[in-house]
């Protein structure tokens, strides 16, 4: 395993980082101002998304970028650090075209759209001129069980039927927000698999029927583009806007998911190391009882454990980059999830650390550590809640001891014992 930077991705990386010194961090200010007055910042990130496709740093994501497509196309390990430069600043993903959930919309349309589904919503997504949804989680079910969605998808003649409940549907506020892709069941006969009972649909937000009934607030912090309840009457939309076929909906599901859930991380461990160069400078600059706290050996320690942790929760990412690049999503899967509960959690410990630090003041919005806390928080159970991911790891190491059970202790009991 080689997890060295190729000279392309160290490149674009030093091309980044230039990006953000110049034109995002000094946006910063304004686009809070803007989003604490309830205006979604389009005057702020318009303007730089010009300027980064103008660089050439747009839609860095996705292996699967075509000659044809605009953008750069770079391997899962090549965008890694690239990821980890733009999760500094939660909301710049989408100046380079690739923020959350647009990115993985991107990749299943362009693996499973039709080339009318193509042309109408991914063009315009791949160039950055509307946003979109995806509506998977519903209030009513434990949704970490897919199987438990319960919007319904009813064909009736040359349409096909939505009436459902869907939440935490990320930019559903957003004013560039066009198209929602919705889960739900497309079969409802009772002895149907329950896995091929469900399906993905492209539904135009400006549907009747189709309405965004609240903003739902994370932990009481509030994300300007949305994180919204939605709910679905009737809503008709033609038969030709099924995505896939009907049934496909878990294959699609895993499809979106894998790269995802690992974008998610890399910009995790981003943050992770802001937090990490905060409360070190605070670490530095505050005194009590007449000396720096750095001196403190309980400060030294989180900071040498928060180090440790970064960088071994790195180390797994790049390694599971790595596998997606050389034999494709579905064989890091174990990886994938993995990686998605150690993130998460390294967040809250490394932020919580660096709140610590600061005092009162690092609960207020005077720093960016509340905002990360919460966001590590509800990373939990973004994509999956930490109790699923730990089954299915468990559950493969379980298959790989059933093999060898008694075989590994056989080799340690002393002989005396085995008589």
């Amino acid at each position: 395993m080689n997890f060295e930077y190729s000279p392309k991705s160290r490149e674009m990386l030093a091309k980044l980082q230039d990006f953000m010194d110049t034109h995002v961090l000094p946006a910063n200010h304004r686009f809070h101002e803007l989003a604490n007055q309830g205006i979604y910042p389009l005057e702020v990130i318009e303007p730089l998304k010009a300027k980064a496709f103008e660089a050439g740093l747009w839609n860095l994501f996705t292996p699967e970028l075509e000659d044809s497509d605009p953008g750069t196309r770079l391997t899962n390990l090549e965008y890694a650090p690239l990821a980890e430069c733009m999760g500094r600043v939660p909301w710049s993903p989408e100046v380079f075209n690739c923020n959350a959930p647009d990115s993985g919309n991107m990749e299943i349309l362009k693996q499973f759209g039709t080339p009318a589904q193509k042309k109408r919503w991914l063009e315009p997504l791949m160039k950055g001129e509307l946003r979109s949804v995806v509506g998977l989680t519903e209030p009513d079910a434990a949704s970490s069980d897919l199987t438990n969605l319960a919007t319904t998808i009813t064909r009736d003649g040359d349409e096909y039927v939505i009436n459902g409940r869907k939440w935490f549907s990320t930019g559903a506020k957003h004013p560039n927000a066009k198209l929602c892709i919705v889960f739900g069941v497309s079969d409802s006969a009772p002895d149907a698999d329950p896995h091929r009972k469900h399906s993905f649909i492209l539904v135009p937000m400006d549907t009747p029927g189709f309405e965004v009934v609240r903003d739902v607030a994370i932990m009481h912090h509030h994300a300007p583009e949305g994180h919204c309840e939605i709910m679905m009457r009737d809503v008709r939309v033609p038969v030709d806007a099924m995505l896939g076929g009907e049934g496909d909906g878990f294959m699609l599901a895993q499809a979106r998911l894998g790269p995802g859930r690992i974008h998610h991380c890399m910009r995790t461990i981003g943050q992770c190391e802001l937090a990490l160069e905060l409360l070190c400078e605070r670490a530095l600059e505050r005194q009590t009882f007449g000396k720096p706290i750095a001196d403190n050996a309980n400060i030294q320690d989180w900071i040498a454990q928060s180090r440790m942790e970064i960088d071994a929760a790195r180390l797994l990412m790049l390694q599971t980059a790595w596998k997606m690049d050389q034999n494709g999503a579905k064989a890091a899967r174990i990886d994938v999830s993995a990686i998605k509960v150690m993130a998460a959690r390294l967040q809250t410990q490394v932020v919580d650390r660096a709140i610590q630090v600061f005092g009162a003041a690092g609960i207020t919005p005077d720093t960016p550590l509340s905002y990360l806390w919460t966001w590590g928080r509800a990373m939990r159970f973004l994509d999956g809640p930490d109790e699923v991911h730990l089954k299915v790891i468990a559950r493969n190491e379980l298959k790989k001891a059933k093999g060898s059970i008694g075989k590994n202790l056989a080799h340690f009991v002393p002989p005396h014992m085995g008589k």
